[in-house]
């Protein structure tokens, strides 16, 4: 039976509710759209890590390599393919618009797990795969 690990899964939590919070409430030009992004790709890792227990740099790479396919669909305009172009919860989880800042944000976030990991003692070489 695959082991659940309750610590990543409540830090995705917590994450997901400020993710949230910043899409209600931050209507600017910098928290919403790069802070929002750069913590987006820590959730995904979080979550992802909750559940699979691979070695960090996997874990790290399939959250950023999901980031930036939701991206990648951004410039495909996925949305309007599918016809959900006017939904609000599809604009939101999947994005509307294609930015090459949110592909640097995405990367930064997944630098940060990696470096707060490493710094922290908490992957040697192996671990980051």
């Amino acid at each position: 039976m695959p082991r659940f690990y309750y610590r990543y899964f409540l830090l995705a939590a917590g994450l997901l509710g400020l993710e949230i919070g910043i899409a209600r409430f931050a209507h600017d030009r910098f928290v919403r759209p790069y802070v929002g992004d750069f913590l987006a790709t820590i959730l995904l890792y979080c979550l992802l890590k909750s559940v699979w227990p691979a070695p960090a740099g996997r874990v790290v790479a399939v959250a950023l390599l999901v980031s930036y396919a939701i991206e990648l669909a951004q410039l495909a305009h996925l949305l309007s393919w599918l016809g959900w172009q006017h939904s609000p919860a599809a604009r939101l989880v999947l994005g509307s618009q294609f930015e090459w800042g949110d592909i640097l944000a995405y990367t930064l976030g997944a630098a940060v797990v990696l470096g707060l990991g490493y710094v922290r003692g908490r992957y040697t070489a192996r671990e980051l795969g």
